[in-house]
């Protein structure tokens, strides 16, 4: 059986890894290059066609007839170009046509968290449950849909962007124009300007984490309370409509222990439409490898 390329296009790195499908756990080469994207659009197609001219030097694999990558952003289904990605350049582009004119090989892409999604569900932490919803919380907020071991896209190509779903119209203004949105509320940053504001002092969220739990920090407890509330309002959306059987946290603040304890559940269940809360809450298993692994797995 022929190797699964996958390549996952990150805002500060883009990653290659080589699989063999009867070993996907065990890549055959990983390997990274950066992807400067303050030097353009151009440049990064120069930098993803570096990371499968490394590939082919250390594996000796000839370039394959189709790669899969995960992108920030999504292809327009109606367009073919890039929308909603945090690297500005990549917006409005038709970044599959021009990867596969310079290249000359078929490219798969789908959204960076869907294939975080996808490696989870297939040999993670939610192998095994029929639907999978993967939420990536960090500096953004997205999420991945699988079902039966299938990415959900949706019509528009936006399906699991839970963290564009507004919370509280006169909140926090977003990065993308919007207020009060479930990631203006509960990404690492907006975490941290909260406790900034609170404190009058600059903490990284693993160190407002650390001072809550060890309860010497009174606003720094807030802080997580403010998580764990707007957490469970809006998952109870997100279950009251594709009712999950598994939900893995990914991102920086997925470390955060108060989002598996039996108190975040008590949360979740006043915020759903059913006396009790029986789905999974899961750490991710595949650490940073989901991204690249479930780029690959695009193609099986």
């Amino acid at each position: 059986m022929a190797h699964l390329w996958g390549i996952d296009l990150g805002g500060t790195k883009i990653e290659g890894v080589v699989l063999d499908p009867t070993a996907p756990d065990h890549p055959v080469c990983r390997l990274r290059v950066p992807t400067e994207a303050e030097k353009g659009y151009d440049h990064i197609l120069g930098q993803i066609a570096k990371v499968c001219d490394l590939i082919r030097a250390e594996t000796g694999l000839p370039l394959p007839g189709q790669i899969g990558m995960g992108t920030p952003g999504v292809i327009d289904p109606k367009t073919g170009k890039l929308k909603n990605s945090n690297t500005q350049c990549l917006n409005g582009k038709r970044l599959q046509v021009d990867l596969e004119a310079k290249l000359n090989t078929r490219f798969v892409l789908a959204n960076d968290a869907n294939c975080f999604a996808l490696a989870e569900a297939t040999f993670g932490a939610g192998c095994g449950f029929p639907t999978v919803f993967g939420v990536i919380l960090g500096t953004g907020v997205g999420g991945g849909i699988v079902v039966n071991g299938r990415i959900l896209p949706g019509c528009h190509g936006i399906a699991g962007e839970w963290g564009q779903l507004v919370l509280d119209s006169n909140g926090p203004l977003s990065n993308y124009g919007t207020r009060g949105t479930v990631e203006a509320f509960i990404s690492g940053p907006a975490l941290e300007r909260f406790y900034a504001e609170r404190s009058g002092q600059h903490r990284k969220l693993k160190e407002i984490t650390e001072r809550a739990v060890g309860k010497i920090d009174p606003e720094a407890s807030l802080t997580i309370e403010r998580l764990t509330d707007y957490l469970a309002q809006a998952l109870g959306m997100v279950i009251n409509i594709l009712d999950p059987h598994a939900i893995i946290f990914g991102g920086g603040v997925g470390n955060i222990e108060a989002l598996y304890n039996d108190a975040m559940r008590r949360k979740i269940t006043t915020a759903i439409f059913n006396p009790e809360f029986e789905a999974a809450l899961l750490k991710p298993k595949l650490g940073d490898s989901a991204g690249v692994f479930g780029a690959a797995m695009l193609l099986g």
